[in-house]
C-alpha cells in the first residue's frame, strides 16, 4: 500500500480509517473541514489532522469519503499532484473526479456504515473502476489491504447497484422506522419488533432469492386484513399510499413467480 490520505470525516471516513489502521496500513493524514470530526476520525490512526489545503500532505493515494456533491470542487482545487484520487460514491461516475486529476479512481464498499461500529472489511462486496491501470491497480491494492476482493466494475452497473442498496437497505431500515412509531401508538416500544426483523432478514440471508422468503397479507391477496390496515391508517394517507402500492407489487410479483 502507498502513503494514504482519506480526505472526509463522516462514516466512512471512520471506518475506512480504523480498517486501515487494524491492517497494518494506516492513513498518513486525514484531511476536511469539519475540524471537530476531523480531529476524531484521525486519533483512530494515531495520524495528523488538517483543515487547511495548503497543508495536505503529499501521498499516493487520496480517498475521498465526502458528501458525493463535494466531489467535483474538491478534486479541481486541492493539490493532488499526480497522485490517485477515488471517490466511494456509489450513484457518481468516474468522470464526476475533476480532468485535473491524472488517475482517476472509485472504491466503492457495498455496505452501511455508521460512526462507533467496527466494519469487517473482508467480508464488503468492494466495486472497484479507474481511468488507468495506474488507477486500478491502486484500487486492487487497497481491497486487498483491507482483506477483501476487488471487483470490477463501470459506473452505469454500479449506480444500478446503488440504486438496488438503497432499496435493500436505506428504504428497509425506515420501514423499521414506520414500524417503530406505529408499534408505539399501539403501546409497544421497538423491542417487540427486533426479533421478527431479525428473522426477516436472515431468511432472506439464507434463500436462494428474497423472493422465496416472502410472506403477509399481500402475498395471500387477504383482502379483509388489508382492508383493516388501511382504515387504521386513514389519518396517515402517506403511510396509507405507501401500504397500498407495496401491498400491489408484492401480489403482482408472487404472481409471477
Amino acid at each position: 500500500m502507498t502513503d494514504t490520505v482519506i480526505v472526509g470525516s463522516g462514516n466512512l471516513a471512520w471506518a475506512l480509517t480504523e480498517a486501515l489502521t487494524k491492517a497494518g496500513t494506516p492513513p498518513l493524514q486525514v484531511f476536511s473541514r469539519n475540524t471537530a470530526e476531523e480531529i476524531e476520525v484521525a486519533k483512530l490512526a494515531g495520524c495528523r489532522f488538517v483543515s487547511d489545503p495548503a497543508a495536505l500532505a503529499p501521498a499516493g493515494l487520496y480517498i475521498l469519503a465526502v458528501s458525493d456533491r463535494a466531489i467535483p470542487n474538491l478534486t479541481a482545487t486541492l493539490p493532488f499532484g499526480d497522485a490517485v484520487v477515488a471517490h466511494t460514491a456509489g450513484s457518481w461516475p468516474l468522470d464526476a473526479i475533476s480532468d485535473k486529476v491524472k488517475h482517476k479512481a472509485v472504491f466503492y464498499p457495498l455496505q452501511t456504515f455508521t460512526k462507533g461500529r467496527s466494519v469487517d472489511f473482508s467480508a464488503v462486496p468492494l466495486f472497484i473502476e479507474g481511468s488507468d491501470e495506474t488507477a486500478l491497480s491502486a484500487m486492487r491494492d487497497l481491497a486487498l489491504a483491507l482483506g477483501g476482493e476487488p471487483r470490477e466494475l463501470d459506473s452505469a452497473k454500479r449506480a444500478l447497484l446503488h440504486t438496488a442498496a438503497v432499496f435493500a437497505s436505506n428504504f428497509t431500515n425506515y420501514m423499521y422506522t414506520v414500524g417503530e412509531e406505529l408499534a408505539a401508538e399501539a403501546g409497544a416500544d421497538f423491542s417487540v419488533l427486533k426479533p421478527l426483523i431479525a428473522e426477516t432478514a436472515a431468511k432472506a440471508v439464507d434463500a436462494r432469492s428474497a423472493r422465496d422468503t416472502q410472506t403477509g397479507p399481500a402475498i395471500r391477496n387477504d383482502f379483509q386484513t388489508k382492508s383493516t390496515h388501511c382504515e387504521l391508517l386513514r389519518e396517515k394517507p402517506d403511510l396509507k399510499n405507501i401500504y397500498i402500492n407495496l401491498s400491489k407489487s408484492i401480489w403482482e410479483t408472487s404472481r409471477k413467480i
